[in-house]
């Protein structure tokens, strides 16, 4: 389709079809249909599979029902971050997890290295290919091609059925502040299942969307990367994630490291900036304030729905709050900003 790849963690991975602000616009406006099928998966089986979940999740895996899904997170003993995950609930006895590509292996092997339970942990992410229909036109899209009904399925929510014929496992996630859906089907029936969806949206202006699109649409929302806002060196506390940790739940892996570190108080924030003067904060550059090096830029770029420039940093938590001047340095030159609420956009109901 005329897409510029670009190597993306091994994957060869499409960047951009169209032009990013123009497939940017469709999902927010319409809908776009992107390829992430790189991402990972890991089933976990089994009589006490609720029990390995609860001891490698940060979140309160106990609480989901059958065909709902949990934003959570596997956190290493210190309490920094292994990955954020997905963590869908098929069955009592099954649970479906989505991961980032990168980590997928790595994710797995934390995963089954601490599995003293009786359940099997399965590196399943070669058994399925995902593609995500996202924007205000997804749900028309998606609904042409299935029996399933797709408006009763709520947010945060999966069910499994068919897609032109193909069986699927039908979520209702998202990674861009719309909404939309995520389809996990078999590898062989998706290039006919793009090329179908791509039709079925025509007539709602749908766009192919690649990666350059998939961050500016997470960053207005304030999504998380891996390897940006939350990586081994930081914890839930520091990255504003607190609301996927639950202390009261029990003994899981990293609690202890997140207990000391609440008690004694967190000593940098994550938090959101806007840009006052001319240039982009991009991912790594330098944060000042007051003359002094502070911070650092875990995420920057254009937010076209905003028309401005934004991006996400690591500040001192004294430091870390809204309305602050900060300075990025951009080529080596403090360019003004300011810090902001999050998250940037968030759609109307």
């Amino acid at each position: 389709m005329g897409a510029r790849m670009v190597d993306f963690g091994g994957w060869d991975m499409p960047v951009q079809y169209s032009g990013v602000m123009e497939e940017h616009r469709a999902v927010r406006e319409r809908a776009g249909v992107f390829d992430v099928s790189h991402m990972g998966e890991i089933e976990i089986r089994g009589p006490e599979a609720l029990k390995l979940l609860e001891h490698v999740t940060t979140n309160a895996a106990s609480k989901l029902k059958t065909g709902q899904a949990q934003y959570s997170g596997l956190l290493y003993e210190h309490g920094g971050f292994v990955d954020d995950i997905l963590v869908h609930k098929v069955a009592d006895d099954h649970f479906f997890l989505c991961v980032n590509a990168a980590n997928q292996d790595k994710d797995y092997e934390h995963i089954a290295g601490d599995n003293k339970f009786d359940c099997e942990v399965e590196n399943a992410g070669s058994r399925y290919a995902q593609i995500a229909i996202q924007g205000p036109r997804a749900l028309e899209t998606l609904q042409k091609l299935t029996p399933v009904e797709l408006a009763p399925i709520r947010y945060y929510h999966f069910v499994d059925g068919m897609v032109s014929g193909a069986p699927a496992r039908i979520a209702r996630t998202g990674y861009t502040g719309e909404d939309g859906f995520e389809i996990y089907v078999p590898p062989a029936e998706a290039p006919r299942l793009w090329t179908e969806i791509v039709e079925a949206g025509a007539e709602f202006g749908i766009k192919p969307a690649g990666l350059g699109a998939r961050n500016t649409l997470r960053l207005e929302a304030k999504m998380a990367l891996y390897g940006h806002e939350i990586h081994a060196a930081i914890t839930p506390w520091e990255a504003d994630l607190a609301w996927i940790v639950k202390l009261d739940k029990g003994q899981f892996l990293g609690r202890e490291a997140l207990v000391k570190q609440k008690q004694r108080g967190v000593s940098r924030k994550l938090i959101g900036f806007e840009m006052k003067g001319r240039g982009i904060g991009r991912d790594g550059y330098e944060v000042y304030v007051d003359g002094a090096p502070a911070g650092w830029v875990t995420s920057g770029g254009p937010a076209p729905t905003l028309n401005k420039n934004i991006g996400l940093c690591y500040l001192p938590s004294a430091l870390a709050e809204i309305g602050r001047t900060i300075h990025v340095m951009v080529r080596n030159q403090p360019v003004e900003a300011v810090t902001v609420q999050t998250p940037f956009y968030k759609r109307a109901k």
